[in-house]
């Protein structure tokens, strides 16, 4: 489906992190008509307030980036929350823009969607062989149950939807709240207070041996408008960068980007979680899309963004 700088384009969540990160995209390529509504504006939980919009608004095309997301403790201390919101979110949205014909939807999931143990890298085809990852199984489940809808309503409807799986993700947005970020943004945080204090050290959890790969939102949002533009089939996509470091490489780059000067010392008391997650991109890779943005530059260009929005900045 090819849509022209007039289109209707419908950014669920666009003040989130992959959301905000798809608005610029889409408004670096030229687009004039983008929909955009917060959570006070429209509560996609609502099914009349969600279908009302849609018949009035009649998007040409839906990017799905709102969901309610969370840490591993908000995951555990609130899984019907977790559960029941996502489901509802996707249910209602997907539905909506079908009934209201839109012409080409695109649904964001995660690589949590994955079994815990998946031979690595990760393999689209290795969806549903194993258990999750029993921290966010929640959340995972329901990410399950929206590509699965997308599916069965191509199947069913001939309804244009795609189903994008993203890796890790860090860049400006980010979340940066000790408790609740994932552990890019979390070193980014400790090691720039640890600099202004002029601590000695900093301590890592865990040995530092882990892999993992991380993707700046800006290649997500990349990717996204890419394949909205040239990709329509059910098959789910792995985006990534199809590239991971250990957790000890990372806290090592940050630290230098940071410019602290202390000492890093790991707690191997702590637990490592899973040894490697790493996305096979192979599939992306062949649709003729790759990251752009090297780990080093993306780390800057975010330290810089948290710099200039310390005030904004969650924390």
């Amino acid at each position: 489906m090819s849509l022209d700088k007039n289109a209707r384009i419908y950014v669920a969540g666009h003040r989130g992190l992959v959301g905000s990160a798809v608005v610029r995209a889409l408004q670096h390529q030229g687009s004039r008509n983008l929909l955009l509504r917060t959570h006070t504006e429209l509560d996609l939980t609502e099914q009349a307030a969600v279908r009302d919009f849609f018949q009035r608004e009649h998007p040409d095309a839906v990017i799905m980036a709102a969901a309610r997301v969370g840490g591993i403790y908000a995951n555990n201390s609130r899984p019907a929350l977790f559960m029941r919101d996502n489901l509802l979110i996707q249910d209602n949205v997907i539905d909506a823009a079908h009934r209201s014909g839109v012409g080409k939807f695109v649904f964001l999931g995660s690589s949590c969607i994955y079994p815990k143990l998946s031979p690595q890298p990760i393999k689209e085809e290795y969806l549903l062989t194993g258990p999750l990852e029993p921290t966010n199984e929640w959340y995972a489940v329901a990410k399950i149950a929206g590509l699965k809808m997308c599916q069965a309503y191509r199947r069913e409807f001939g309804f244009r939807a795609i189903s994008l799986m993203p890796t890790n993700l860090y860049g400006p947005g980010d979340n940066f709240d000790l408790q609740n970020s994932h552990v890019l943004p979390a070193l980014i945080r400790r090691f720039h207070e640890a600099k202004v204090r002029g601590d000695e050290s900093v301590t890592v959890w865990g040995t530092g041996t882990p892999r993992r790969e991380f993707l700046h939102v800006d290649d997500l949002a990349d990717a996204v408008v890419y394949l909205l533009h040239t990709y329509d089939s059910e098959d789910i996509v792995n985006i990534g960068c199809g590239e991971d470091v250990s957790i000890s490489e990372l806290a090592e780059l940050v630290m230098s980007v940071v410019g602290y000067q202390g000492r890093l010392i790991f707690d191997s008391t702590k637990p490592d979680g899973t040894p490697r997650k790493l996305l096979d991109v192979t599939r992306l890779n062949g649709l003729g899309w790759r990251a752009k943005i090297p780990l080093k530059a993306g780390i800057e260009h975010t330290y810089g963004w948290f710099q200039e929005h310390a005030a904004e900045a969650r924390l």
